[in-house]
């Protein structure tokens, strides 16, 4: 065989690698892994595993054969000196200019998947553009006159390919019986991954294909003598022709030797009378004219056939004795491997723009019910009152908290909207959950202890509410800042909370974290139903204690505080039941020298601005009515972002003095800066003076609509490429473009070309009725998805320019593509042969390069019942999806449309649209998102659909509030503006002694895991970003400090 080193290669072939991973998984002699054969009767229990390895392996994979597949197409293509290849290039522009056009749009087609194809959701799609960016490049000319075959190399792939995986799914068929009737080891019992095999499969066949490109598949030249060297390395002794520096310039001398010398010939069939007949023989070539066949084996064969040999050898191994063939790790050495590797498995942000996730059109779905079936005809806040009638004694107890009251200060926290991406939520949680958070202030450091309470002002996961999403968005982060105790379960369901911890008598006496929920809109989406199975009949979020039993409340604080919480629903207002509470809680309980923070979902006094509209008169009424003037401050979430307005001073009431929206508890990002203009609530004045990310941020951040909207929505392309599809799916083919590649000069050319696309247009108009219903359609979507804040005439203006863009980019794609077509036909590249041109071209020379006198193939066929041909023939056929393309273009526009059957129709349209809807994917993405761009920077519209297009899951923030002994409200808001996307487990919280029935929230390093990179943690980079004093009295208010932060 080829003189390739076992060793060198090691187990770049595996055996086995599950979900990429060679790792041997060692059973012990209670494994769950039995052998069932008959030879379990003669004690071979002891034979089958004395050989078995006692530590764990690490991590192989066929990467090795994959790096040394790499480092050798590496070292082939740099074997022609840069002379020479330019030499070989084509001066030709127009197939440079076409190279460039079919590149580029691969390139940003695939620009959202490079990196991450690793991920099952990536993969198809690194695939599909594998194969028809070589379906159209190998068609093109350039690459031959560079002197690659493309043909040969796809033709000679396929054949190793599939003859690699028969070969190798008939060895593991065999291996698989041998396991069976006892005849090795237990540890075969593990079947191998299909997966691992095709890989392995491809990666030999890349090997084979470089290897024939630049050596060739020649026998041993006659009529010459083979020269022997003492030494490889007289290659370079200064006597040979040149210095070190010329032989490096001249690589493709020394790729002459690695193929003459390395990968040499093995030798002649007649040397080894067993393999005569079942190998294929070299190419002959000699000095002058050659008598009779070549008898030498072929080294492309050869190199094949130790590949195989690795493969089998490594898996054979592995699995009868347990041994991988690498250095095995230490039990030590792994365990502190395993740590190191540890990471959460948080998950990303929710793709609004999916057009594949059933998660978006469930919530579509659950939000259509909820309006037009449930809201005004069932509410689940009716029902909780509905309850409270039964134990009408238990009202006040299920819905006031005045366990806080007796406290001399309190610290507590409010954040909203979390559950969307993992890295963002748990980031928050983390900084809530920390004993206290220190902030560098000039010369001083600020320390703020955690927040007694923790209130949450709704939209818990996103995009709707579900087991799922509540365990795994909102759950698992807070869990992981701070766990719950060792005795809680996640199954237990709480029928008569609250149900107190171990060693508490009464609420009051509980030391550690308390927390209170509302629902917001996205909660109400299924009747709040997983709501209150979550947050009513659970008691713990983490390491925080929900005592609370309905969906809205209220809690008596220290120092004459009050914290009300309303249930919104999907009614923007309070029901009447909920009004009726609060009122008389108002009546008996609040005093007049008392001061009460409202807590809603939706910032209605911003919302209402926005969209000109009036909303929450309840809440209004209960405000300006009853509390008069005892509303100190209103708090919500509903938009990612944080704001504060601060009321001016007049001489009339002042029914709320500050207004606080803060929604950055870990969904993406909401703009700021189209809210900079709000002035009036109530008919009070009111001024800004603080908002994360500042005007000018959250204006530059709108850009990436343009930049990056496809990388974020990749999902977005099976809604835009088929839309694109639709739009000029009746305008295929165009038979008469000529004219344009006839014209002179470059305007000349431009010219004709836009004047074909108004003609196209034209034509759609008149007589497209396909691709004119689909623009209509189109026009209707977008007139209806402008928001309706925006007058009737403007919105139709809107929407007509929207979709002008889109159909003149898709008919100018369709023309592009059009002419790429004509161009390759007029110079006899496409539109030549028909169908199965690769495996006709294949098939003639095959018996030129790669004899085989002695009929190995003829037997192959005939063993296989001719599946083997036929599965080579239809492989290839894949690739000749441009040849179809373009022979049926000239079957129609020769005879016309008529003349072709149903299914010739599909299977030309089929093949236009498999490159149309690569070229047109990124275009409608750049088009869409610069749409929202002007929308949201220039016409202040689309706020919502601009910004979650983006995912942004940085700037993140709570607010902490303080009440002291002197019954001020102090206000901090801190705030991360990066969040980490890669965490460790962290070493102090793993060397913390714990305790069994230690609670979390003595600890103090509370949470598991913190950020890779120390210095993007959020514990060391929290900031704050407003901060302002509440006065009990009617003195004035302190400002916001560190004016260089929050100021506007």
């Amino acid at each position: 065989m080829v003189c390739l080193s076992f060793w060198d290669i090691g187990v770049g072939l595996c055996g086995d690698s599950g979900n990429h991973d060679c790792r041997v998984r060692v059973h012990s002699m209670g494994s769950d892994v039995q052998s069932v054969g008959f030879l379990d009767t003669l004690k071979m229990e002891r034979v089958r595993t004395i050989l078995t390895h006692t530590y764990p392996y690490p991590h192989e994979h066929s990467r090795h054969a994959v790096i040394a597949v790499v480092v050798g197409c590496l070292f082939f293509i740099s074997s022609d000196n840069i002379n020479t290849l330019i030499e070989k290039l084509d001066n030709n522009i127009k197939w440079w200019s076409m190279y460039a056009c079919l590149l580029g749009f691969f390139y940003f087609f695939s620009s959202p998947f490079i990196g991450k194809t690793i991920k099952p959701s990536y993969s198809n799609f690194s695939r599909y553009i594998l194969w028809i960016l070589v379906a159209a490049v190998y068609h093109l000319p350039s690459f031959q006159s560079m002197g690659v075959d493309m043909r040969m190399n796809l033709s000679l792939g396929f054949n190793v390919f599939v003859t690699s995986v028969l070969f190798l799914l008939f060895f593991h068929i065999i291996f698989i019986g041998l396991w069976y009737i006892g005849l090795v080891s237990r540890v075969a019992g593990r079947r191998p991954a299909i997966l691992t095999i095709l890989q392995n499969c491809a990666v030999l066949s890349v090997a084979c294909c470089v290897f024939y490109s630049h050596c060739g598949n020649r026998a041993i030249l006659r009529d010459r003598q083979l020269v022997r060297r003492n030494s490889w390395f007289n290659f370079w002794k200064k006597d040979e022709r040149n210095t070190w520096l010329s032989k490096f310039l001249r690589m493709n001398e020394l790729k002459d030797q690695v193929c003459s010398s390395w990968f040499a010939p093995v030798g002649s069939a007649s040397d080894y009378p067993l393999l005569s007949k079942w190998v294929i023989y070299g190419e002959l070539a000699c000095n002058g004219a050659c008598a009779g066949s070549s008898d030498e084996i072929s080294p492309l064969y050869s190199l094949w056939a130790t590949f195989i040999g690795l493969y089998i050898a490594n898996y054979v191994v592995e699995r009868s004795t347990g041994w991988a063939l690498t250095h095995p790790l230490s039990v030590e050495e792994r365990q502190k491997s395993k740590k190191k590797q540890m990471k959460p498995d948080f998950l990303d942000m929710v793709p609004w723009y999916s057009g594949t996730s059933a998660d978006l059109f469930k919530t579509v779905f659950d939000l259509l019910v909820s309006v037009t079936v449930f809201v005004g005809r069932f509410d689940m806040r009716m029902m909780q009152a509905a309850m409270d009638k039964v134990h009408d004694g238990a009202k006040q107890k299920d819905l006031l908290f005045d366990n806080f009251a007796e406290r001399d200060d309190l610290w507590f926290d409010f954040m909203a909207d979390t559950g969307d991406g993992g890295n963002s939520s748990y980031s928050v949680a983390r900084l809530l959950a920390q004993p206290s958070i220190n902030i560098n202030r000039d010369d001083s450091m600020l320390k703020l202890p955690r927040g007694d309470l923790l209130l949450i002002g709704g939209d818990l996961a996103y995009p709707n509410p579900s087991s799922f999403t509540y365990e795994r968005r909102l759950f698992c982060p807070f869990e992981y800042a701070l766990q719950p105790p060792p005795w809680s379960k996640q199954e237990h369901i709480a029928v008569d909370k609250p149900e107190l911890p171990r060693g508490v008598s009464e609420l009051k006496k509980y030391d550690g974290p308390q927390c209170f929920v509302i629902p917001g809109n996205h909660d109400w989406f299924d009747g709040l139903n997983t709501f209150m199975r979550y947050i009513c009949h659970k008691n713990w979020l983490g390491g925080w204690f929900m005592p609370q039993k309905k969906s809205y409340f209220a809690l008596q604080l220290p120092k004459r505080w009050w914290v009300f919480g309303f249930d919104l629903a999907l009614h923007g207002d309070i029901d009447v039941y909920q009004f009726k509470f609060f009122t008389e809680l108002i009546k008996n309980k609040v005093r007049n020298g008392d001061s009460v923070i409202i807590m809603t979902h939706e910032p209605n006094w911003l919302l209402d601005w926005y969209w000109n509209d009036v909303s929450g008169k309840n809440v209004a009424h209960l405000i300006c009515d009853y509390l008069k003037g005892r509303c100190k401050l209103r708090v919500a979430g509903d938009l990612h972002h944080y704001m504060r307005h601060s009321f001016i001073k007049t001489d009339g009431p002042v029914p709320v003095q500050h207004l606080i929206v803060n929604g950055c508890g870990g969904a993406f990002l909401h703009p700021t800066h189209t809210f900079s203009n709000f002035k009036k609530f109530c008919g009070v004045s009111y001024e800004t003076k603080a908002a994360y990310p500042s005007f000018e941020d959250s204006s530059r951040i709108a850009l990436g609509n343009i930049l990056k909207f496809r990388k974020k929505n990749w999902q977005f392309d099976f809604i835009g490429g088929i839309i694109y599809f639709i739009l000029v799916f009746s305008m295929f083919p165009q038979c008469k473009l000529g004219h344009i590649l006839r014209e002179d000069s470059f305007s000349g050319h431009v010219g004709s070309f836009f004047q074909t696309v108004w003609n196209a247009f034209m034509y759609m108009l008149a007589r497209s009725y396909v691709s004119l219903a689909g623009a209509l359609l189109l026009l209707i979507v977008a007139v209806t998805f402008v928001p309706s804040k925006v007058s009737r005439k403007k919105r139709l203006m809107i929407g007509v320019l929207h979709v002008s863009a889109h159909l003149a980019a898709a008919l100018i794609l369709m023309l592009l593509l059009e002419l790429g077509v004509e161009m390759c036909i007029q110079h006899k590249l496409l539109g030549t042969s028909g169908y199965h041109t690769l495996y006709q071209w294949y098939r003639s020379v095959e018996s030129e390069h790669f004899p085989d006198p002695t009929g190995l193939r003829a037997r192959i066929e005939q063993w296989t019942f001719g599946l083997y041909p036929a599965c080579i023939k239809y492989f290839m056929s894949a690739f000749d999806v441009p040849e179809v393309m373009a022979v049926t273009r000239n079957n129609i526009c020769k005879t016309g449309m008529e003349s072709l059957s149903r299914a010739g129709g599909v299977i030309y349209y089929a093949s236009v649209f498999l490159y149309f809807w690569v070229f047109s994917t990124p275009v409608v993405s750049l088009v869409f998102g610069s749409y929202l761009y002007i929308c949201i920077n220039w016409l202040h519209i689309h706020f919502d659909e601009a910004f979650s297009s983006l995912r942004i899951a940085n700037y993140k923030s709570f607010t902490r509030f303080h009440i002291n002994s002197d019954g001020d409200l102090e206000v901090y808001t801190l705030a991360v503006d990066k969040v980490p996307k890669k965490w460790k487990l962290d070493p102090e919280w793993d060397r913390e002694p714990k305790q069994p029935e230690q609670m979390s929230h003595l600890r103090k390093f509370p949470s598991k895991w913190s950020a890779s990179a120390g210095q993007q943690d959020p514990l060391n980079t929290v900031k704050i970003v407003d901060q302002f004093v509440i006065r009990q009295t009617d003195k004035a208010d302190v400002g916001a400090s560190d004016a260089s932060v929050i100021l506007l």
